[in-house]
Order: structure tokens, then C-alpha cells, then sequence
């Protein structure tokens, strides 16, 4: 074996220079590895400072506005006025931005989810692989259109087609903001649950093939069963999204907080009112100004609730395969 290596020039020749490479130092490779464990960690560390510095913020900012005579925890939680701007009738009742919020939530929630889930089946299942490797980037970009983009669609696009529809609906409304927070959620949920369905097994298909369903038994009484906890999730990351979305219902919502379920109505969400009091003119020590904290704080409390929820119910469905 030796004397044929010896023999062929090209492997004496890799031989020969494989020892006249520099061999680099072990003390340098494990300094190294310390220098990228540190960093690392440094990393881990700093995102769990920034969080908790965002949550300190908002904390002590609240319990300012707390601090105040004219605000107190009862007409906060049980009041649905929310009029902090008007002089000596000030009520702080948060249950008219939170309405709001789900409102929208559940517009968007009505549109994107079904919608999302059936394209996702028909690209994971059904569609040939050119079809779904060019209508899959497509469905992408909506999520990549900046959301103040989708704020001005809904109000010069989604509102006039609605009251061509039927003329109760005013200017902002609750529905055009809603539909169109569903358009940016839905490209969400189906990447994602595209995704979750394409983790499936191919056994799994199989096994229902075999046993003589059709493919549209396989898809709904296998596949999307067994990508349960994965769907899920998209749902949860979706409805989040819809909570915390800023610009569109800041454009096309309107500002008037009330506790209604009318979708023709003008509303306002929780968001809304907080841009709406970072791009007045609200004195920086006043009532008002606190107050976009204390709605901070509790659109923190719904999402920090929505993913242990999420948590659980991932954990609740989640299948494991070998």
C-alpha cells in the first residue's frame, strides 16, 4: 500500500504538502473558541437586558400615571371612556381602545386564517412544483410592502368599495382597517403553515394513499392533523402581528375609542392612540402623555399572555416522528 502511494506522483505530492502546512496552534484554536462562547453569550445577555429594560420602562412609566389624583385603577379597568383629551371630563376607561384592537384582530383574523391555510394546503399538496416555487415568493412580497403602504390602500381602495357596498360605512371604519391587516397577515400564515405541512413525513402520505384515500383525505385527515402545532403557531404569530399593527389602523381606523362591534363604525386601537400621542402636542409631563404608557403596558400584558397561551397549546398538539 505504502510503496503504490509512493509510486504515484499526485498522492506523494498531496502527502508532501499536507506536512509542510503550517499546523496551527492548539492554544490559538481554543482562545478562539473561548472569544466565540464569550460572544455568544455577550449576545444572549444583551438581548435579555434590552428586554427587560423595555419592560422596566414601561413598568415605572405606568405606575406614574397611576401616581396622578385624576387616575384610578377602577375607571381604568372599568370604564370604557377613553377621553384624555378633553379637559375636565377626562376618563381613562381602557376597554374602548381595547375593543378596538380586537375588533380589527378579528376582521383580519376572519380573512387571513382560512384564506392562508387553503393556499398553503393547495401549495404544499396540490400545486406542481413550478406553480409553487413561483407563486411562493409572490405571496412573500405582500409581507415585505411597508404597512403605511397598506394604511393609504385601505383608505383610497377598501373604504370607497365598501360604501359602493352599502353606505353606512363612514370614512374609517373598523372593517376596511381590519381586511387590510389581513392582507399583510396572510402571506404569515401560509408561508409558515406551508411550512409545517412540508415537515410532514412522506410515510404519512403514503400510509394514506395506501389504505385508499384520496388526496384530499390525506390532506385533511392526515397531513394537516399531524401539522397541528406548526399551524398553530402561524395562527398565534398572526393574531400577534394583527394586535401590535400600527400604521394602517393609525391611517384608515380612525381616532375615536369606543366599545362597539359594529365594523362600520370609527374606531381606535390601542396602538393608534399611542401614535397618535407621540405626534401631538401633549405636554411630556402631563396625564396624557403617562397614559400611552399605561397602554403600552397593557398591549405588553395581551401579547406576553397570547404566546404563553400559544406555548402551551403548541405543546398541547405537538406530534413527533421518527
Amino acid at each position: 500500500m505504502s510503496t503504490a502511494l509512493t509510486n504515484d506522483p499526485l498522492a506523494q505530492q498531496r502527502i508532501d504538502s499536507y506536512f509542510a502546512r503550517q499546523r496551527r496552534s492548539l492554544s490559538a484554536v481554543r482562545l478562539r473558541e473561548k472569544g466565540i462562547f464569550l460572544s455568544l453569550i455577550c449576545c444572549g445577555v444583551f438581548s435579555v437586558l434590552i428586554t427587560l429594560a423595555i419592560i422596566g420602562v414601561l413598568l415605572g412609566e405606568t405606575i406614574t400615571f397611576f401616581s396622578f389624583e385624576e387616575v384610578t385603577l377602577g375607571n381604568f379597568l372599568g370604564s370604557a371612556q377613553w377621553t384624555p383629551l378633553l379637559g375636565a371630563t377626562k376618563s381613562f376607561g381602557i376597554w374602548g381602545l381595547i375593543s378596538g384592537t380586537l375588533l380589527i384582530t378579528a376582521i383580519a383574523m376572519c380573512f387571513a386564517l382560512p384564506l392562508g391555510l387553503i393556499t398553503a394546503i393547495y401549495l404544499s399538496e396540490y400545486a406542481p412544483r413550478k406553480v409553487r416555487n413561483a407563486l411562493k415568493p409572490i405571496l412573500e412580497i405582500l409581507a415585505g410592502i411597508p404597512t403605511v403602504v397598506y394604511g393609504f390602500f385601505a383608505l383610497t381602495t377598501i373604504t370607497p368599495i365598501l360604501q359602493w357596498l352599502h353606505d353606512g360605512f363612514s370614512v374609517y371604519n373598523a372593517m376596511s382597517a381590519g381586511i387590510a391587516v389581513g392582507i399583510l397577515c396572510f402571506p404569515t400564515v401560509c408561508s409558515l403553515a406551508e411550512d409545517a405541512l412540508q415537515a410532514v413525513p412522506k410515510s404519512l402520505r403514503d400510509a394514506a394513499y395506501g389504505l385508499g384515500g384520496t388526496r384530499f383525505d390525506a390532506s385533511v385527515k392526515v397531513i394537516v392533523p399531524a401539522a397541528l402545532s406548526g399551524i398553530i403557531s402561524a395562527f398565534l404569530l398572526a393574531i400577534a402581528r394583527a394586535i401590535g399593527e400600527t400604521m394602517i389602523v393609525a391611517l384608515a381606523a380612525g381616532s375615536r375609542p369606543q366599545l362597539t362591534i359594529d365594523p362600520r363604525d370609527e374606531i381606535q386601537t390601542m396602538t393608534g392612540f399611542m401614535v397618535q400621542m407621540a405626534g401631538g402636542d401633549v405636554s411630556n409631563f402631563g396625564t396624557e402623555y403617562y397614559s400611552m404608557y399605561a397602554v403600552a403596558f397593557t398591549l405588553f400584558l395581551i401579547t406576553l399572555s397570547l404566546t404563553m397561551f400559544g406555548n402551551v397549546i403548541r405543546k398541547r398538539f405537538r406530534e413527533t416522528y421518527e
